[in-house]
């Protein structure tokens, strides 16, 4: 789950990162108050609340502005205006895809002169795997972090943490050393890191990224922008940050999807909708699209404890999603029966008809029943009995559909 920069700059706050005074707003009037409210004279900085990357280098829809989502503004008398070209509008950036985000909220942040930035991350690398540390410079019109990532990967520093205790003092002082920062910094940039992870590990966090910290000019660190991921399995932990969730950065698909239980993602790449019941047959049934030279564009995770309703609501998810062009149903029954998919695979086509090859693969509990309920339906679909086959079946169904 992700939340707005406002949200996890205040979750930052309360670990004692330093985070510049802001105040959100829903009206341009809104923004006007804030503004007064969080620095006299300004400037301000305004930035558009959606969850997405590269706000500032966006564009607005149907509007004559072509300034981005995140705006300095120096004047008191601007405010209104500027909020006014931002509230109700759809931004559109790299992140988004075309059809870009309502812009519903902006934050009202005092402006903070710094005078050097960097890039500070924290995620899980699993591949190690391990809780690493990312941390990178960052020039003013340089390249962004993406863009170094894959053209330059030395430019960014990798740490691997220890899960419980965090950074060494050698560890901290490898990076201080890579930001060239002074030795009063020393404090302030363990302060960062130290924070960084315990936020990370007490809120059960998937990602953390403050792009760009700021170091000022008597040393100290300051987030200026500011985003957290979590673990969804692990939000029943943190009912408090659950609430935060915001609907309307949800698509439809992802809300039916929480609404059963089922946990449903989508990606940018790809055209292979995959359904899947476990995590490790999920990233396995994944990899191995990707191996053949597809990619999956959305995967669903059905898991145990429901009816054969719920799974045909599920499936639908799936085939109503325009991004796909095949499906592959990948299932070790055990709790979850493959009698129960079979028959909510009937349901599902039965009501939203099937216009994509579908592929099912099952083993485990009532494989064999689930497999003659498959045939006796007379649908279109296509049995396989190893992941290899499925993949390699669906891709020829795929091709001659063309």
């Amino acid at each position: 789950m992700n939340i707005h920069e406002y949200q996890a700059k205040k979750i930052l706050n309360r670990y004692g990162i330093f985070i510049p005074r802001g105040k959100v707003a829903y009206t341009p009037n809104e923004a006007k108050r804030a503004a007064v409210h969080v620095s006299l004279r300004g400037p301000w900085m305004l930035k558009a609340q959606i969850q997405s990357g590269a706000r500032e280098r966006g564009f607005f829809i149907d509007s004559k502005s072509k300034k981005g989502g995140i705006r300095l503004v120096k004047r008191r008398r601007d405010i209104v205006r500027e909020a006014e070209q931002m509230l109700g509008e759809t931004l559109v950036t790299e992140q988004t895809g075309p059809a870009g985000k309502l812009v519903s909220r902006i934050y009202v942040e005092a402006f903070q002169k710094v005078r050097k930035k960097f890039y500070a991350g924290m995620v899980i690398n699993r591949v190690v795997p391990a809780l690493t540390l990312l941390i990178a410079n960052i020039e003013d019109g340089g390249k962004d972090i993406m863009t170094k990532a894959v053209e330059n990967p030395k430019q960014i520093l990798k740490i691997k943490l220890d899960l419980k205790k965090g950074a060494t003092l050698r560890q901290i002082e490898k990076v201080r050393r890579f930001l060239e920062l002074n030795e009063p910094s020393r404090k302030h940039i363990a302060t960062l890191i130290q924070s960084m992870h315990r936020a990370f590990i007490e809120n059960d966090a998937t990602m953390i990224e403050i792009n760009p910290a700021g170091v000022t000019k008597r040393g100290r660190i300051i987030a200026l922008d500011a985003k957290m991921s979590f673990d969804k399995n692990a939000l029943y932990r943190h009912p408090e940050i659950n609430r935060l969730q915001d609907d309307y950065e949800e698509s439809s698909r992802e809300l039916k999807a929480q609404k059963y239980g089922f946990q449903y993602s989508e990606f940018d790449d790809g055209n292979v909708g995959c359904i899947v019941n476990g995590d490790g047959i999920a990233l396995a049934a994944m990899d191995f699209i990707k191996t053949k030279g597809l990619g999956a564009c959305c995967f669903l995770n059905v898991k145990g404890g429901v009816d054969r309703d719920k799974i045909a609501a599920g499936i639908k998810i799936i085939m109503t999603n325009p991004k796909v062009e095949g499906i592959l149903i990948n299932i070790l029954g055990g709790f979850l029966r493959c009698n129960l998919i079979a028959e909510g695979i009937i349901a599902a086509a039965s009501e939203v008809g099937l216009n994509v090859p579908l592929v099912v693969r099952f083993e485990g509990t009532n494989k064999e029943v689930a497999k003659e309920i498959l045939i006796n339906s007379r649908l279109p679909l296509i049995i396989a009995d190893t992941l290899e086959e499925s993949v390699d079946k669906l891709i020829a169904a795929m091709e001659e559909s063309e």
